[in-house]
């Protein structure tokens, strides 16, 4: 099995930045795909951004120059740095980490954007 704790979330103004972490311990496959869903309320969860374990990264189009997904290998740590953040990024930010038929979610983490 594989872990994954987040943090990073909370209450940021339009025009902001959070960076979001996401550890993984465990059973962890040297080849895999980590990243970021989101849930806002009312709404379906959608991929944010996800990189795999060569640095390959992808992003929704409407993070797309405000967002930036990146890995630490070394320590299985997969981050999302928010730029330009917008109450439309408000939502629930989920990590995610899978490999072939493996996968693991974190917690969630609350991010909010308001004035």
């Amino acid at each position: 099995q594989v872990q994954l704790v987040e943090s990073g979330g909370g209450l940021v103004q339009p025009g902001g930045s959070l960076r979001l972490s996401c550890a993984a311990s465990g059973n962890i496959f040297s080849i895999y795909d980590m990243g970021w869903y989101r849930q806002a309320p009312g709404k379906q969860r959608e991929l944010v951004a996800s990189i795999t374990n060569t640095g390959h990264t992808k992003y929704t189009d409407s993070v797309k120059g405000r967002f930036t997904i990146s890995t630490d290998n070394a320590k299985y740590r997969v981050y999302l740095q928010m730029n330009s953040l917008k109450p439309e990024d408000t939502a629930v930010y989920y990590c995610y980490y899978a490999s072939g038929a493996l996968d693991a979610w974190g917690q969630g983490t609350l991010v909010t954007v308001s004035s």
